[in-house]
């Protein structure tokens, strides 16, 4: 078995063992790190990723994403599962074009969203969406190891609270062959169980970190989910620290934000 199979055939068993954390890192250190820390896979964070580049959230297109998840793929023998955006174009083809590229990087997973990326317009209509998932499952079967597929319904990103609608769509995602099922958003415990209830026996990822989700992992095991993701939100606990740091040197002209942190030699021993 190839290094690459043999980390596909490990984050296929993740999703059947029951529930994990998968940490979203945005550069190789912070990757190293997590990896350090026990967890058993990561994701890449399109958001966390943009921000170490200085930009905001969205537009940095397919070339700058896959360079980006294969430099993460590179710094772990851990799985990744990557943030694919909408698949980098509106014609299904793109979402496959992009699963391929995605798999060549180095990356065992990764996530189509039904989201434009335009404002007037948010969402893909329901035919779209599905068969632009279809296309992504498709190429995912063609390549020659496991390839786990996520389909995410961006409706409560978007202003468009409809949960019915959310529920359709990842049924029919699932049904079209995704192996995961994604709504971002979700924040009580009636919303999560709704979802994993509808498409049993689907993987169901949930997302913390975001305002308002307060639910802890044991009480999403329970509900049923298997897979917990954290988008941006480790990149923004980091900038946050350093924005505070930033604000005490700016202001009384102090340091105590580097009380208590690891010297130099802890951090080099970490990324030996």
């Amino acid at each position: 078995m190839t290094a690459m199979a043999e980390r596909a055939e490990r984050f296929v068993e993740l999703h059947r063992r029951g529930c994990f954390i998968v940490p979203n890192p945005w550069d190789r250190g912070s990757a190293v790190l997590l990896a350090g820390q026990g967890f058993q896979a990561l994701a890449s964070s399109s958001a966390g990723h943009a921000f170490a580049l200085g930009l905001p959230d969205g537009g940095l297109g397919r070339e700058r994403t896959i360079a980006h998840v294969r430099d993460l793929a590179q710094a772990t023998a851990l799985p990744l599962t990557a943030d694919l955006e909408n698949g980098f174009g509106d014609d299904p083809q793109d979402c496959a074009d992009t699963v391929r590229a995605a798999a060549e990087a180095g990356v065992v997973g990764g996530s189509i969203e039904d989201a434009t990326g335009r404002a007037d317009d948010p969402i893909y209509p329901f035919d779209a969406a599905v068969a632009r998932v279809r296309a992504a499952v498709r190429a995912a079967r063609a390549l020659p190891h496991p390839f786990v597929l996520t389909a995410r319904a961006e409706n409560l990103l978007w202003g468009r609270p409809d949960l019915d609608d959310t529920i359709r769509r990842l049924q029919a995602f699932a049904e079209a062959g995704a192996d995961v099922l994604y709504a971002p958003g979700l924040k009580t415990a009636e919303q999560v169980e709704r979802v994993v209830r509808a498409v049993a026996p689907r993987p169901v990822n949930v997302v913390m970190g975001l305002a308002g989700g307060t639910l802890t992992r044991a009480e999403l095991e329970r509900l049923g989910v298997r897979r917990i993701s954290v988008g941006s939100s480790l990149a923004r606990a980091a900038y946050a620290a350093l924005l505070k740091a930033g604000e005490e040197m700016n202001g009384p002209g102090s340091f105590g934000y580097a009380a208590g942190l690891p010297g130099l030699g802890a951090f080099n021993q970490m990324f030996r």
